[in-house]
């Protein structure tokens, strides 16, 4: 993946005290054109991150670094919430599927098309497949299985439920491999009934 998807926590795990402010607790990088996002109108985005878990953001806008300062204790748990909800902000989903997050029953998950494409004019393909005629692929797919789908220039980011994303991506996988859309859709719905019928 491109460098500023790189992570950095920097307190232990199992640490639940809140630290100094002058030294982060996390690091996050994204995509410089995202920041505005994460920051929001007038910080609306910004501030809303912060109240929910009693933190400090500061941003560095040309680069795409959030440093993430504790003002009172935080968990494990709800670093890592923190961690994905700036992630998937980065990846490209609205601050409020972004928040999804929060909910523990949610999760982020990312293809990195550069694993999958042999070649640039092969990743153009396969996103083209994913997104389809005006974007009507990928409506289809998060239709169907109802996850949220980002598409970026090399990657491809699952946001929803477990299962939710466990199906989305094999979904995805079946199209970079050239199956057929009607057969992915067909798998989606005789997998959705299988769950169902065991849930």
């Amino acid at each position: 993946m491109a460098d500023y998807y790189i992570t950095k926590i920097l307190i232990p795990l199992n640490q639940h005290r809140a630290v100094a402010e002058e030294k982060p607790i996390l690091i996050v990088n994204i995509d410089p054109s995202r920041v505005g996002v994460l920051v929001g109108a007038r910080g609306e985005i910004k501030r809303k991150l912060e109240n929910a878990f009693r933190v400090k953001l500061k941003i560095n806008s040309s680069k795409g670094e959030v440093l993430v300062y504790a003002v009172d204790k935080i968990s494990p748990l709800n670093l890592l919430k923190l961690r994905n909800i700036i992630q998937a902000i980065g990846y490209g989903f609205s601050p409020e599927k972004a928040f999804l997050l929060a909910n523990e029953d949610y999760m982020l998950d990312v293809i990195d098309l550069k694993e999958k494409a042999k070649h640039r004019a092969d990743m153009k393909r396969i996103k083209a497949r994913i997104i389809g005629e005006d974007g009507r692929a990928r409506r289809n797919l998060e239709e169907l299985t109802e996850a949220h789908i980002s598409v970026g220039d090399r990657y491809i980011a699952i946001l929803g439920t477990y299962e939710q994303v466990r199906l989305a991506r094999q979904a995805i996988e079946m199209l970079i491999k050239g199956r057929m859309h009607a057969t992915v859709y067909k798998y989606i719905k005789r997998e959705k009934r299988k769950y169902m019928f065991h849930t």
